[in-house]
């Protein structure tokens, strides 16, 4: 049918690329595929830095291939937004990720669509999910509450500073040079003190 690259991974070096790759080329023959290069490596899922997933996404990027084999989609994306992305990207190319069981995400097809469609409202929810449990999780442990914080803010700390320079008959530009601060702001802060003095 075309040419193809084999994805094997495991997650730790106590685990073995040996079944994915017998598996894979032994699905390849039967739907008779050519295997042009078979990658293997080791590293977890959520891992970023994965060089020989590079090397198959190169080739992808050369034309150089059909198809991508792995024996299930979690071999490959790193998550459901990193899939989505990977899939856009390879679509781009032309080159489509088959999975052992038949299943075959080409974004050329209607199913293909639909299966990107689902996977990118599921990445949207992973990344809310992954957000909220980060703030509230940052929150906990601080014991504060995230974002800005209602209170005085640092351009007011200076403003008996520049209200002296003022009354010293200062121009705003100048004032504003002085404090580290924009024109605007100081004749903000400025004429909200004189008002409320």
């Amino acid at each position: 049918m075309g040419q193809v690259a084999i994805y094997c991974r495991v997650s730790t070096d106590d685990q073995s690329c040996a079944r994915q790759q017998r598996d894979l080329r032994a699905f390849a023959k039967r739907a008779g595929h050519k295997v042009v290069a078979v990658f293997k490596e080791t590293a977890s899922g959520a891992d970023n830095g994965r060089p020989e997933r590079a090397k198959v996404l190169a080739l992808a990027r050369a034309h150089k291939i059909d198809a991508i084999l792995v024996t299930e989609l979690s071999r490959w994306g790193r998550s459901t937004q990193d899939l989505v992305q990977t899939l856009d990207d390879l679509h781009s190319w032309r080159v489509s990720v088959l999975t052992q069981t038949g299943l075959r995400f080409d974004l050329r097809t209607a199913s293909g669509k639909l299966m990107r469609t689902i996977m990118a409202g599921l990445a949207e929810f992973e990344r809310d999910l992954i957000r909220d449990r980060v703030m509230s999780g940052l929150a906990r442990a601080r014991g504060v509450k995230l974002g800005r914080q209602i209170g005085q803010p640092p351009s007011d700390k200076k403003a008996r500073r520049m209200l002296s320079m003022h009354a010293d008959g200062l121009s705003y530009r100048l004032i504003a040079r002085n404090v580290g601060l924009s024109k605007n702001t100081v004749i903000q802060i400025v004429k909200r003190e004189v008002r409320a003095s």
